[in-house]
């Protein structure tokens, strides 16, 4: 009798290994298959404090898992962080069920990234912000303060305060955050290059730096101008000259520039930003400015050029007295003026 119950045991002990050999292929071949995903793939979103069984079940309404409990069963036996990570998840066609696993427990969500090009002015940042439709909208609609930012500024105005880069987000990320990331790597960058400058700078700011370096971001696309152009205008500071440049007329008309710059444009003393008919700096940063303009800003090149002009293909001609000047307009704005003429930078 005992040995009949012996052998019913042992019978009984090797078909339930038998049976979990059998559950653990199947559930081994389940993970392995492909989930019913067309091409190209398809976003998943999980929203903060989400889980894996919503999720999972979501996914089979969807016809997307054809067993979510083996996916949960899997889940709770093998995988020792039961933790998964919110955010929004790109699944090319052809993933299985373990990789949407391991996706969802190191947080490889999918991100996106919006670029800030150097020469944007405040208003171009706004426009690129409002078109990410990945990006959770904080901000007011109105303008942009420190205060509705919540950064550290003692400037009134945020215009030039952010470094233009590629920044990446993810789709729980606020315009609010790039933002702050922004002049973060903006205030990190300009100390760097503070601390390295040059001698004898007519800047007692990092700020004033910043602002002629907007300038010289405005002026040319040309890197190895940037640095000459610098030359010119810490020059003419130092001898009390205006600095006479068109970009910053052009900022402060803002909307109501037309495209062309009028003698009355030049003559208007009521444009804080017109420096030809105001001395030193302009109030302002008059656009963003890169690493490359700081860093001119911040070591310009010797030399005795005082003037120069536009040539017409973005770069320009310099001058180290007015009558050079003057024939050096004559000959590229009127006499050989470019059919094509531009004075933008070309970047």
């Amino acid at each position: 009798m005992i040995n009949i119950i012996c052998r019913s045991v042992v019978a009984l002990c090797l078909l339930a290994l038998l049976s979990a050999a059998i559950a653990y292929w199947q559930l081994e071949r389940y993970m392995d298959e492909p989930l019913a995903i067309d091409m190209p793939g398809m976003e998943l979103q999980l929203p903060q404090g989400g889980n894996l069984y919503s999720l999972s079940r979501q996914l089979g309404q969807q016809n997307v898992l054809s067993s979510p409990r083996w996916l949960r069963i899997y889940n709770r036996l093998f995988v020792f962080d039961k933790s998964i990570k919110a955010g929004e998840y790109w699944l090319p066609s052809g993933i299985s069920a373990r990789q949407l696993l391991e996706k969802l427990h190191t947080g490889d969500v999918r991100y996106f990234q919006l670029t800030l090009v150097e020469g944007w002015t405040l208003v171009d940042v706004k426009e690129a912000l409002s078109k990410q439709k990945k990006l959770i909208k904080k901000l007011p609609q109105g303008s942009i303060t420190a205060q509705t930012l919540s950064i550290d500024t003692e400037h009134n105005s945020l215009e030039g305060l952010f470094f233009p880069d590629t920044y990446r987000y993810y789709s729980s990320t606020t315009d609010q955050e790039l933002l702050q990331q922004a002049h973060k790597r903006l205030n990190k960058v300009l100390q760097q290059e503070w601390q390295q400058r040059a001698s004898g700078l007519p800047y007692e700011t990092p700020y004033e730096a910043l602002i002629m370096a907007s300038l010289i971001e405005k002026e040319t696309g040309v890197a190895v101008e940037r640095s000459v152009i610098a030359g010119v205008f810490v020059r003419r500071l130092k001898k009390g000259m205006r600095l006479q440049t068109d970009p910053t007329i052009i900022y402060g008309l803002g909307d109501s520039f037309a495209g062309n710059l009028r003698r009355r444009h030049l003559n208007d003393a009521g444009n804080l930003y017109n420096t030809y008919r105001h001395n030193g700096l302009t109030p302002t940063p008059i656009a963003l400015a890169g690493r490359e303009a700081i860093h001119a800003a911040l070591h310009p090149a010797e030399g005795s050029a005082l003037y120069f002009v536009a040539k017409g293909d973005g770069s320009h001609y310099f001058s180290s007295n007015l009558d050079e000047h003057r024939k050096a307009v004559q000959k590229y704005q009127i006499t050989q003026r470019r059919k094509d003429y531009s004075s933008a930078p070309k970047k």
